[in-house]
């Protein structure tokens, strides 16, 4: 039987185990499954078993995250693995630009918000410092949530006087007119998201509230033509589904004082064939201004389930393929 190495990590205060191994140990399971180690409380300390190199991976990563718990991070599975990916790419030390960084805003219910990775808080750093930002990458990254957490920052700061969201309304499969109900009616199940982050952020009392007043105001893209967007925090989500037409006639509508952020994954577009999309002309077009910014986001910057992350490298990896036989 080979022997196995041991490494002990001393913990100045006992209440940083039950954070540090997460509910039900989960936390801990994730190292241990990444690296081939065992973990176990011994005497107040952190005992770390397994060969010598497996057991020198899992202590860097154990000890960040006791020095995020000095901190008052708390952790769960998204930060573990982000932390442990951060590490296996030789960047572990940029973890601490994470812990304790600006909260965007609070929620109805309490809950912070804030950065959950490199690529999330250089985006929210875009949204406040450039006046126009094109956030693009896959679902599950953020982009539309901390966009929304940005304009209801704003609009609470006094920094404009109201948040206009809209998305284009993609008809995909389904004809807008065999749909119930008037047109808003028709185009509302394309802005759900869009209102359920607002409803999470505000609650719905304050967002029914605000919307009444016209302070705020969620709307298809169609609703944007002909208007000027004064004094306003604007966001056009899915944009990866708007025709070069409507992408132009969009940016031409922002007005004085105004913020706009763009979002879509351009992997994602349900436009007629033949139909070109105008975020994907747009980062070309408009690369080089200056006050509009470019973030795009990856994988890494997911933050749902484990899962997706692996799916949007599965489904890259297949079309990387699918291109090199053509």
């Amino acid at each position: 039987m080979e022997l196995q190495n041991e490494k002990r990590i001393q913990i100045e205060n006992i209440d940083f185990l039950d954070e540090l191994f997460g509910n039900l140990d989960e936390n801990i399971k994730l190292i241990e499954e990444k690296y081939g180690v065992n973990v176990v409380s011994r005497d107040g300390d952190l005992v770390i078993l397994g060969n010598e190199e497996s057991i020198n991976l899992a202590s860097k990563v154990l000890e960040k995250m006791i020095d995020m718990i000095k901190l008052g991070e708390k952790l769960d599975k998204q930060k573990v693995m982000y932390t442990m990916n951060l590490f296996n790419q030789g960047e572990g030390d940029r973890i601490d630009e994470l812990v304790g960084g600006d909260i965007v805003c609070v929620t109805s219910r309490g809950k912070y918000i804030k950065p959950k990775t490199l690529g999330q808080r250089k985006y929210v750093n875009a949204i406040k410092n450039n006046d126009i930002v094109f956030g693009v990458g896959p679902a599950g990254t953020g982009k539309s949530y901390l966009a929304v957490a940005m304009a209801v920052k704003a609009f609470k700061n006094k920094e404009v006087s109201r948040i206009i969201l809209t998305r284009p309304a993609v008809e995909a499969g389904e004809s807008l007119g065999f749909l119930p109900g008037d047109l808003q009616m028709k185009v509302d199940p394309y802005l759900r998201p869009l209102y359920d982050a607002l409803y999470d952020i505000l609650g719905g009392d304050t967002y029914l509230k605000y919307k009444e007043r016209g302070m705020i105001e969620v709307a298809p893209l169609a609703y944007m033509r002909g208007r000027t967007l004064d004094d306003s925090f604007i966001i056009l989500d899915e944009a990866q589904n708007t025709t070069r037409a409507q992408m132009k006639m969009f940016l031409t509508r922002i007005g004085f004082g105004s913020k706009t952020v763009i979002n879509g994954d351009i992997t994602q577009m349900d436009l007629p064939k033949g139909k070109q999309s105008g975020l994907k002309q747009a980062t070309e077009v408009l690369k080089n201004i200056n006050g509009i910014e470019f973030i795009y986001l990856t994988d890494k910057d997911v933050v749902r389930h484990e899962l997706v992350q692996k799916i949007i490298k599965a489904y890259d990896l297949y079309e990387k393929r699918g291109s090199k036989k053509k």
